[in-house]
C-alpha cells in the first residue's frame, strides 16, 4: 500500500494575502485538495493545474457534506498515495473539526499535519483597526461558538457575561447570528446594555460588510443592516476604540 499523507491547512479568513509561507507550499504540493465552502477561489487559484479539487462544503444553515464522508475521503485518498490538502477557513483547530479530523486519520493509520491559519476573529476586529486585548479594556479574550451541537445545551451565556465582565475580557462569538436574539438576551444579565459591541460579515473580502452598535442592539442592529452569516461578534470595551478608528456609531462598509 503506498500511503500517502493529508495536511490540515489554514485557508485564513478569506483575503490570500493572509496566507502563510507554509499554507500555500502545501497548497501547491497538494495532488487532491478537499476544499471547504468558505474558501474564496484567489486560495484555490495556488493549487497545481495537476490537482485534482473537491469542493465538500461546510456551512452553518446550509447544505453540508456530511463530516464522515469526508474522513473517508481523506483516508480513502491518502491510501492511494495521494499528498491531500483539507483546505478549511480560518485555522483548522478553532471550531474547524481539525481536532475531530486529527483523531480520525491517525487512528486509520495515515500520517496527518496541521498548518494554522490566521483565525476569523482576529482578522475581522483587525479589519476594523481594533485590538483583541488591550491594557486599558480588556485581560484576554475568549473565542466561543453561538452553534450548539444539536442535543447540547450550548453555552452559558449569562455565566460567560459575568466572567467576561469581572475578569475585563473580550467575547469573540462564531456563528452567532442565527442565535443573536438569544445570545443578546442572556449576555444582558451579566453585561450592561451600553457594552459596545461590533458585527463583522465576510471579514477581509471585498465583501465585508460591519456595524457597531451595543449589546443592547445587538439584533435590532443585525436586522437593520442586513448582516448575516458568516459573520463574527466581537462584545467587549476594545470596541470603544472604534471612533477612534474613523467608524461612526453604525457604519455599512463600501
Amino acid at each position: 500500500m503506498n500511503t500517502g499523507k493529508v495536511t490540515l491547512v489554514g485557508a485564513g479568513p478569506g483575503d490570500p494575502e493572509l496566507l502563510t509561507l507554509k499554507a500555500v507550499k502545501a497548497i501547491q504540493a497538494a495532488s487532491v485538495l478537499l476544499v471547504d465552502d468558505l474558501v474564496s477561489d484567489a486560495i484555490v487559484a495556488y493549487a497545481a493545474p495537476s490537482a485534482r479539487i473537491v469542493h465538500v462544503g461546510k456551512r452553518g444553515g446550509c447544505k453540508s457534506t456530511p463530516q464522515a464522508f469526508i474522513e473517508k475521503l481523506m483516508v480513502m485518498a491518502a491510501r492511494e498515495g495521494e499528498n491531500v490538502v483539507r483546505l478549511k477557513g480560518g485555522d483548522p483547530f478553532i471550531f474547524g473539526r481539525g481536532g475531530e479530523e486529527v483523531e480520525h486519520l491517525r487512528a486509520a493509520g495515515v500520517e496527518v499535519e496541521v498548518v494554522n491559519g490566521i483565525t476569523a476573529g482576529l482578522a475581522a476586529v483587525t479589519s476594523l483597526g481594533l485590538p483583541l486585548t488591550h491594557r486599558d479594556h480588556a485581560h484576554g479574550v475568549v473565542f466561543v461558538t453561538g452553534h450548539a451541537r444539536p442535543g447540547e445545551a450550548g453555552i452559558d451565556w449569562a455565566q460567560l457575561a459575568a466572567t467576561a465582565r469581572d475578569a475585563r475580557l473580550t467575547l469573540v462569538i462564531y456563528m452567532g447570528v442565527a442565535g443573536a436574539t438569544e445570545i443578546e438576551r442572556e449576555l444582558l444579565r451579566g453585561l450592561p446594555a451600553s457594552t459596545p459591541v461590533a458585527i463583522i460579515q465576510n471579514a477581509t473580502l471585498a465583501s465585508q460588510r460591519h456595524a457597531v452598535a451595543t449589546l443592547g442592539r445587538l439584533q435590532a442592529t443585525l436586522t437593520a443592516e442586513g448582516l448575516a452569516s458568516p459573520s463574527v461578534i466581537v462584545v467587549g470595551d476594545v470596541v470603544r476604540g472604534a471612533q477612534a478608528a474613523g467608524l461612526p456609531a453604525l457604519e455599512r462598509a463600501a
